[in-house]
């Protein structure tokens, strides 16, 4: 296909960072305006409890969090590695549900303005109503969802709503994207685009693919919005080599892993903080520094 055939991002929702006026969108511009790169932290929400969770959210976010990702637990997280598929296992045997992690978001609101994002599959959210789970994800202070496995194609409904309540809507996009696709994705897409460094599962990885900077200019013809890197982000080192790529580092396996061979809830929380503290370090002082 030519690039005359592929359809480019319109200016309706390509704006840089989604909702000019939210969390997500205030944060992307304090990061570019510095010239940092931002970390994105996600924690599966319920493991161990949702108590627990609020405790692991206010330490990431007091050591340097740009980005929260709450994570559902749902039953068969086919698209996460093995570290968070035990996380939210543990996370539903518990009884985390939907409606409490959204209770959680409520309560967080109480304590911190960091940019809070729904990570879930579409089950749970058809499962409560598209229109209920926008209506309340919103009241308690959310700021955007991804919904993992919905396809843009059928997600007309679920945008509308989430839009008309000022919620992001984030996609992913795959190295397996075709130009086509990414333009769709790309203007589905509100607050930040989360690119898949490689295929297969999350999980850490020793090193980054070494086709992801050809990836993400790819990626990058086809929108505005801040880029974010996901799957296999682990060190100081990743988070350095990222820099010159991408906006923000996503990182989840890490830190989950962080939280299921602690001791206590003090001990993960603590633990998390640290891991947090290095990678903003990176961003902040590394080779990830960029002019602003």
């Amino acid at each position: 296909m030519s690039d005359a055939a592929i359809p480019k991002p319109t200016s309706g929702t390509q704006t840089f960072a989604g909702k000019t006026g939210g969390r997500i969108g205030r944060r992307f511009r304090e990061l570019s305006e510095a010239g940092e790169l931002g970390l994105i932290a996600y924690i599966t929400a319920g493991d161990p409890s949702l108590d627990a969770t609020g405790k692991i959210v206010l330490a990431a976010a007091e050591a340097g969090a740009d980005v929260i990702e709450l994570g559902v637990p749902f039953s068969d997280p086919v698209a996460d590695g093995p570290t968070i598929q035990r996380a939210s296992e543990r996370a539903v045997r518990g009884g985390t549900t939907l409606a409490g992690v959204i209770e959680l978001v409520r309560s967080l609101r109480m304590h911190t303005q960091v940019p809070l994002v729904l990570f879930s599959y579409f089950n749970p959210i058809l499962q409560m109503g598209i229109e209920k789970f926008a209506e309340t994800a919103s009241a308690a202070g959310a700021d955007g969802v991804l919904a993992t496995d919905l396809t843009p194609e059928e997600a007309d409904e679920y945008r509308t709503a989430l839009h008309a309540r000022d919620l992001d809507t984030i996609f992913l996009v795959a190295p397996t994207s075709t130009d086509t696709r990414l333009a769709l994705i790309a203007e589905c897409s509100t607050g930040f685009l989360y690119l898949i460094s490689r295929t297969g599962v999350t999980g850490e990885r020793a090193s980054l693919p070494e086709d992801l900077p050809a990836l993400a200019r790819r990626v990058r013809r086809f929108t505005k919005l801040p880029l974010a890197v996901g799957f296999g982000i682990s060190s100081p080192e990743h988070v350095s080599v990222l820099g010159g790529i991408a906006d923000a580092a996503v990182v989840g396996s890490a830190l989950v892993a962080e939280i299921e061979k602690a001791a206590t809830v003090n001990a993960a929380a603590g633990a998390v903080a640290d891991r947090i503290r290095a990678l903003k370090r990176a961003a902040r002082e590394g080779i990830s520094k960029r002019s602003a």
